[in-house]
């Protein structure tokens, strides 16, 4: 799997994707709810000794729910709070069940931004360290397609992620078979569903596949009116709603606010990078340009920093994902564009510079700390009214109280001993 593998280009407010499960360090944190052990799901030996490796023991509630329907091929439809693995549910479920063959296409994973699909891919290629004889292909916009093609006809993949421009590119030209195809997922599934010419290159792939398979879809937010969309490309699914559209309980996770002026906010950032204690940091903002500047102000003041957006080309912001990911930075700028389902396991502070425009998207930016169970912290400037209403609604909605930041912090609330 290259970073050149194909996936196509959305806007920035769609180049949002998906939860995630297993994590890449060397020891995962599944806090589960249940004595449960992976173990205890028939999964194949190979499989199995992979998650160990992982350091992943107990299943998270959303695993505990889907893993043992969806590796006997049921269809699921599943919602479940960012950072409960609902990625491994998908992964291990499939790896499960697949056993390839040579130039067969057996899994197919459409999911709705390029970092979204490099994650994805990247989970199968670590559950499956084992299973050596299974390939995964990632096919992506910006990318050449004569290197998908190449891939296609050296290295034929047995799983293949992608987003639904490029990968119906390659249906259409008869490079990417689908006709063996056995399981279909949609990661963030809302998200491809919501952008009508997203849903309609969807169904065009679809129906390239054959009738008799597996359909799992799966997303943080799935408002009532997507759903029947959803079922209809299932067989009677199982459909598992995890707090449904309450509660925004993301355990160990502290979340509270800072009133002040817009001019007050380089400061007050400057202030807490300098007496709170983090692993890694993502700072949300709103627009490129302002990503940018706080960017290059935050390098100034000698905090090593990054930044990701939809106006870098997809090479440059795949070589700072990573690079963020392999910790060569701790302060990463961002735009929404990071807010939804991107997995970096040493997150502990996400601070909203700029208010989210809805509390959705306040869900999937704060999701980014405090993943499976460990601690973080969620900051948000509260700077109009606008922002208030924002707040209020976060509040409303997800039975949250988030309080005003107080002057000092006990270290042992956001950071894991």
């Amino acid at each position: 799997m290259s970073a050149d593998d194909e996936l196509v280009d959305y806007e920035e407010e769609e180049e949002t994707t998906t939860t995630t499960a297993a994590k890449d360090t060397k020891k995962g944190h599944y806090v589960g709810i249940h004595a449960s052990g992976f173990k205890d799901f028939i999964l194949k030996p190979e499989t199995l000794r992979a998650v160990v490796d992982c350091g992943f023991e107990h299943p998270s509630e959303v695993q505990h729910e889907c893993i043992p329907q969806a590796v006997l091929g049921m269809d699921v439809i599943c919602q479940a709070k960012s950072g409960m693995g609902k990625t491994a549910v998908f992964v291990l479920a499939t790896l499960h069940q697949l056993t390839p063959v040579e130039g067969e296409v057996s899994v197919l994973v459409l999911c709705h931004t390029r970092e979204l699909a490099f994650q994805i891919a990247h989970e199968y290629e670590r559950f499956s360290k084992y299973l050596t004889e299974i390939k995964t292909a990632v096919f992506y916009g910006g990318v050449n397609k004569k290197l998908n093609k190449k891939v296609l006809e050296t290295e034929p993949p047995h799983i293949v992620v992608g987003t639904p421009g490029r990968i119906l590119d390659l249906v259409r030209e008869k490079s990417l078979k689908l006709d063996k195809v056995k399981h279909f997922v949609m990661d963030e599934c809302d998200r491809i569903l919501e952008n009508l010419d997203m849903r309609r290159d969807v169904q065009e792939i679809f129906r390239a596949t054959p009738h008799e398979k597996q359909v799992m879809m799966f997303s943080a937010t799935l408002s009532k009116e997507i759903r029947p969309v959803c079922k209809k490309f299932c067989q009677d699914p199982m459909e598992i709603y995890v707090d449904d559209d309450t509660k925004l309980t993301l355990h160990g996770l502290q979340q509270y606010y800072i009133k002040l002026a817009e001019a007050e906010k380089n400061r007050k950032l400057n202030d807490l990078l300098d007496v709170l204690e983090f692993n890694q940091v993502v700072i949300f903002v709103s627009k490129v340009a302002r990503c940018n500047e706080l960017n290059r102000l935050l390098t100034e003041c000698n905090f090593p920093s990054i930044c990701i957006h939809g106006g870098l080309d997809q090479a440059e912001r795949i070589k700072r994902y990573k690079s963020f990911k392999e910790f060569e930075a701790r302060i990463l700028v961002s735009t929404d564009l990071f807010g939804r389902g991107i997995d970096i396991e040493r997150v502990n502070i996400v601070i909203n510079y700029d208010m989210s425009d809805d509390s959705d998207q306040y869900l999937h930016r704060v999701g980014r700390a405090g993943r499976f169970g460990t601690k973080g912290l969620g900051i948000s400037f509260i700077s109009s009214e606008a922002d208030q209403e924002i707040l209020d609604k976060v509040q409303s909605r997800f039975e949250v109280s988030v309080p005003e930041l107080p002057d000092t912090i006990d270290q042992t609330t956001y950071m894991a001993t």
